[in-house]
């Protein structure tokens, strides 16, 4: 198998970083609860793009790139992210998001405006409008250009996430279950890859905060990242879990995950948000509602980031 350390790699996050034990919450659970603190991964305001972007901004650079695209919705904590690192890394980033959601100089779109971002809405709901006008802007400008892709999910970006199997494994932890939000598949993708790599027994739970179906692009992200590693491993359907909490649609909030916000906000002090992680923690309280989880089991919840949301998304679920 082909060795993590063999990929280019630009250093833009503070990692390890650290696993903490939810005491309220285990207790109100009656289970071991955890949290892996990808919130504090050091770029920005943190989260789970950052371990994507440091594979795919290296072979940006490498391929000369000088201009970034990449895109999302309106509030895309991973645009904003990428933004951020582009701008550390002395490259220009322009975002070509969907407008789609709050378009309003709050939350992420504030954040971009300090950085000096250019940001250009679409009025699409087709990706490939998206990724046409990036290379039209890019031919206007001249300019040698890298598009990645929503959320960083591809197989290069998914890395990431086998990385952070693969540091957990280090750290001297190994959870029962691993759960996270599922947004563009390729962090729940590089986990469960990565599971089967080096945490063999944990179940990986991805909770759909979409509707796109991940059921075919988990499994297909996993075998194209299985493939650049060079790793002779069967993906077979027990190797990644879905449960569908998007609630009343992507960016909407939900009462489940608004009660999730609130309850990790009250018990630890820790703040998630409406859009992602808000509703994959709602889905961690429904399996622990549900007896999924025994006293014994250690549960580790992924803190993705994505706290920019909170101050742009209407909670009135």
């Amino acid at each position: 198998m082909r060795s993590l350390e063999s990929f280019p790699r630009v250093s833009l996050g503070v990692f390890p970083t650290p696993v903490q034990k939810l005491e309220n919450i285990s207790r109100l659970l009656h289970t071991n609860v955890y949290v892996k603190r990808d919130d504090l991964s050091g770029l920005g305001l943190g989260g789970n793009k950052v371990r994507k972007l440091e594979f795919l901004l290296a072979d940006a650079k490498e391929k000369g790139a000088e201009l970034v695209f990449t895109t999302g919705g309106a509030q895309s904590n991973h645009a904003m992210l990428t933004a951020a690192a582009a701008g550390k890394l002395g490259m220009k980033a322009i975002l070509i998001l969907k407008k789609r959601g709050v378009t309003a100089c709050k939350g992420n779109q504030l954040l971009e405006k300090l950085m000096g971002t250019e940001v250009r809405f679409v009025d699409t709901d087709d990706y490939a409008d998206i990724y046409a006008e990036m290379d039209r802007v890019g031919k206007e400008l001249g300019l040698p250009y890298y598009k990645i892709p929503c959320g960083g999910s591809n197989a290069l970006g998914s890395l990431g996430y086998v990385s952070c199997a693969r540091e957990l494994r280090d750290q001297g932890f190994r959870p029962d279950y691993l759960i996270c939000a599922e947004g563009s598949g390729g962090t729940m993708a590089g986990l469960s890859l990565g599971a089967k790599l080096f945490l063999p027994g944990t179940k990986v739970f991805g909770m759909m905060v979409d509707t796109d179906p991940f059921d075919r692009i988990t499994p297909a992200l996993m075998r194209e990242a299985a493939a650049l590693l060079e790793a002779e491993v069967q993906i077979t359907e027990e190797d990644f879990h879905l449960r569908d909490m998007c609630g009343p649609g992507y960016a909407i909030a939900s009462r489940e995950g608004n009660a999730a916000v609130s309850l990790m906000a009250e018990q630890e002090g820790l703040f998630l948000d409406p859009v992602y992680t808000g509703k994959a923690f709602a889905g961690l309280l429904a399996m622990a509602g549900e007896g999924a989880f025994k006293p014994e089991d250690k549960v580790l919840f992924l803190h993705s980031g994505g706290a920019g949301g909170l101050f742009a998304v209407d909670m009135n679920a």
